[in-house]
């Protein structure tokens, strides 16, 4: 992607509110800065610098396997609501919403020249937040499974330190629901590991 087609994706994302008083901007950077502080910390141990709430499974070697680039993923963090300019819509309330968000902002950001890896993430972002139990195996086998799983972590942090905060009820049912998934993720991780040595 040049360096142009770059700097007019941010000017999109600069240009249109995420919730009132928040860029799309601010919150892509907000979800940059979370996962780096999250991966400093389960990786290279260094101390956390927001306010979290870790989940037990958070120190399972295999999260740290098959990540992709802290480039790569601060790309897709950044620029992860980069289509909900195209797609936004407003209700007879006055209530703002970004249908297929995911979706739109992965061809954006194609039609920008951006980096297929990075449009794969964005186009899989809202995944690990609309998961259920039933679809777990199969998210289970995708090389991105961790990779979504720390960035949902990510998210709902950054989010929460807009509406309250960790102690916040919001926060509380999402963090629940995550952790929930996350430990069910990773034990069918675990569980198709251990079947080569089984046989």
């Amino acid at each position: 992607m040049s360096a142009e087609a770059r700097n007019g994706l941010i000017d999109l994302m600069r240009g249109c509110e995420q919730t009132s008083g928040m860029t799309i901007l601010q919150h892509g950077e907000m979800v940059r800065d979370h996962y780096a502080d999250l991966i400093g910390h389960i990786r290279d141990g260094k101390p956390l610098a927001g306010e979290w709430r870790l989940p037990d499974w958070i120190r399972d070697p295999s999260l740290l396997e098959g990540l992709p680039s802290d480039a790569t993923m601060a790309e897709y963090h950044l620029f992860h609501d980069v289509g909900k300019p195209a797609c936004r819509t407003v209700d007879a309330d006055g209530r703002q919403h970004f249908p297929d968000h995911a979706a739109v902002s992965a061809r954006v950001w194609r039609e920008a020249g951006g980096d297929e890896e990075v449009a794969h993430l964005i186009a899989s972002d809202m995944d690990i937040h609309l998961l259920k139990g039933e679809g777990v195996e199969e998210f289970a086998q995708r090389p991105e499974a961790c990779a979504l799983l720390l960035t949902g972590l990510a998210e709902i942090t950054a989010n929460a330190s807009m509406f309250g905060g960790i102690e916040s009820t919001s926060f509380k049912i999402k963090f629940k629901n995550l952790d929930k998934r996350g430990r069910a993720i990773l034990k069918a991780i675990a569980a198709r590991e251990a079947l080569p040595m089984a046989a």
